[in-house]
């Protein structure tokens, strides 16, 4: 299925044309795909940065629960001897 595309009008150094231009001719593809590409890879990785912090706060949050946890099953169960 191919995704809605949208027209832009970018600059961008040099150096930075000539790079996505070498690129582009290296994988055979467009200079725009090529962007499109780069742009995909800094989505990704911002959504993966994002997950890695929302787990990072579950696994505290979670933590902090066990430790609450811990003194009320101590006063609910026998010790085990």
């Amino acid at each position: 299925m191919a995704s809605e595309t949208m027209k832009l009008t970018i600059s961008v150094p040099k150096s930075l044309a000539v790079f996505a231009d070498q690129m582009a001719k290296e994988r055979h593809v467009t200079r725009s795909k090529i962007v499109s590409m780069c742009l995909a890879d800094e989505k990704r990785r911002k959504k993966d940065e994002l997950m890695k912090e929302g787990y990072l706060a579950m696994a505290h949050e979670h933590s902090e629960f066990v430790e609450s946890a811990e003194g009320i099953v101590s006063e609910i169960l026998p010790a085990w001897e």
